[in-house]
């Protein structure tokens, strides 16, 4: 019996670690210093941009899927992007973010949606983003914790990879392209 309980704990330990010390939401800006082509707001998202997704589910199965038109426009180191997204499901969205520049490679957005402000980091070709957000009532209202991350390709396309969770629990994922239209 001492075995087995010793078993469960191992194997308790190994899942918790593999969870919060090897996974998507524990790879650090520092982990990309250094790489490129470097990311930069201000010309990465600017102008019109097409996005197309997925959404996966607690399971990992995918939800839905989705089309978003998005424009960005900068004044300073101020910005908006607009987006229009249009999903498998017949819904639509519009959302729009605020963006403002930061000190080193930092800054800040705000959209209708989240509780405060999301905090960003830019670090070589990459984009950390995390935030509080609340999904439309039809999806429950529920108020997420989400981690975002932007990964610029050689050719200025930009995949986006997201994890959304609840008390710490992974609920939703997100994976899109995005690139200038």
């Amino acid at each position: 019996m001492k075995l087995l309980v010793a078993c469960l704990v191992i194997l308790l330990v190994a899942i918790v670690a593999k969870t919060y010390l090897f996974s998507f939401r524990f790879q650090s800006p520092q982990d990309y210093a250094g790489t490129g082509p470097q990311f930069d707001l201000k010309t990465h998202l600017s102008g019109e941009i097409l996005s197309e997704g997925l959404i996966f589910g607690p399971n990992g199965k995918m939800t839905n899927s989705f089309v978003a038109k998005m424009v960005g426009t900068w004044d300073g180191d101020t910005g908006t992007l607009s987006e229009e997204f249009t999903y498998s499901n017949g819904k639509t969205q519009s959302r729009k973010w605020y963006l403002t520049l930061g000190p080193n490679n930092t800054f800040t957005a705000t959209a209708d949606d989240l509780v405060g402000e999301a905090q960003g980091v830019v670090s070589g070709s990459t984009v950390r983003l995390r935030y509080e957000i609340i999904l439309p009532e039809d999806s429950g209202g529920h108020t997420l914790q989400a981690t975002d991350w932007m990964y610029l390709t050689a050719d200025g396309a930009i995949m986006n990879k997201s994890e959304m969770r609840k008390f710490g629990l992974k609920v939703a994922e997100l994976v899109a392209t995005m690139r200038p239209n």
